[in-house]
This record gives C-alpha cells, structure tokens and sequence, in this order.
C-alpha cells in the first residue's frame, strides 16, 4: 500500500478496515476540537464498528477510483484523517479535499505537508486536474494551509453545510492541478 512520507515520523496511507479502533478513538479524542468544525454526531459515529462500516464502503468507492480515505500517521499513532473523496471522472477530473489533525497535534505543520503531499499524489498518481476544498468563514488556520499550497479562494457559499447542528455559510477554494490533456 503506497505511504506518502512527510518526515521522519509521520506519513499518509490509505486506511484499512484494521484501522477502524484507532479511527474511533481518535474521534472521540477529538469530539470536543471537532464539533466546531463538522457535523454534529451520533454517538454511533465514535464507535469502531461504525467506522470500520464506513471505511469499508469508502474503500469501496476507492477501488473505482472515486475516493481516497487517508490516515495520518505520527509512527504507529493515527493522528489525523485526509480525504480526497466525491471523485467525478471524465471531463471534469476533480475532487474534493477534507481533512483534520489531532488537537494534539495542531500548529505543527502537518496539515500543510499533509496537503501539499495529497495534491502531488493527485496531480502525479491519481490523475485528477482539479481539487477544491471549502471551510468555515472562521477558520483562518485551515484557510492559510489551503492558501500555503496553492489553492485560490473561488467564492463564499451561503448555507453551504450543516455544520454543527445550523446551516453555515462557507469559503470555497481551489486548485487546478495542470493543464496538461
């Protein structure tokens, strides 16, 4: 399974099923840091067996070429979760890009390598010609990582998702990876 390597310690693989615990677990670690920034969850959604349903369906949609469900790894320790996911092919060729880190582990650069090592592996590997990417108005940390790798700011998006229980307005990015055909 091919790893994306950020330094020494830290590296993006795609997840497996034996993932599910340690996905878990970090959720509920993160459930406080999190719930600003995602939509609200059942409990169900800190449990393994839910993730392991889930990384099971989006490895699905990985062997189609429509998703790309990455942990971040800091040695053996999940420490934050990347996704390319809503694949379309054809003429358009793009994806969006969600991602988080561990409050533990915020501040430290990750989500920059993390972002600049998935937009390499889409342009290089999985032959994607655009990504976009959206965040909340206020989250100026995960807009500078996005500004940092070459993403432009494309518009803002009223109402654009429920983001912790109320429908919130959203700033829109993204990257054209080449102009090659």
């Amino acid at each position: 399974m091919r790893q994306l390597t950020l330094d020494s310690h830290t590296a993006l693989r795609l997840l497996k099923v034996s993932d599910a615990s340690q996905l878990a677990q970090a959720y509920l670690r993160n459930r406080e840091h999190l719930s600003e920034w995602e939509p609200e969850r059942a409990d169900e959604y800190f449990t393994e067996a839910w993730q392991a349903e889930n990384i099971s369906q989006v490895l699905a949609a990985h062997q189609n070429g429509l998703a790309y469900p990455y942990g971040l790894f800091r040695g053996d320790a999940l420490v934050g979760r990347f996704n390319i996911a809503s694949v379309v092919r054809g003429p358009f060729q793009s994806g969006s890009l969600g991602y988080w880190v561990d409050h533990n582990f915020t501040g430290q650069g990750l989500a920059s390598r993390a972002v600049a090592a998935l937009r390499t592996e889409a342009t290089d590997s999985l032959g994607l010609h655009r990504l976009e990417a959206s965040t909340l108005l206020h989250n100026h940390a995960s807009q500078q990582v996005l500004l940092k790798n070459g993403f432009g700011k494309i518009g803002m998006a009223p109402n654009y998702l429920k983001i912790a229980g109320r429908w919130q307005d959203h700033n829109l990015y993204q990257a054209i990876l080449h102009d090659r055909a």
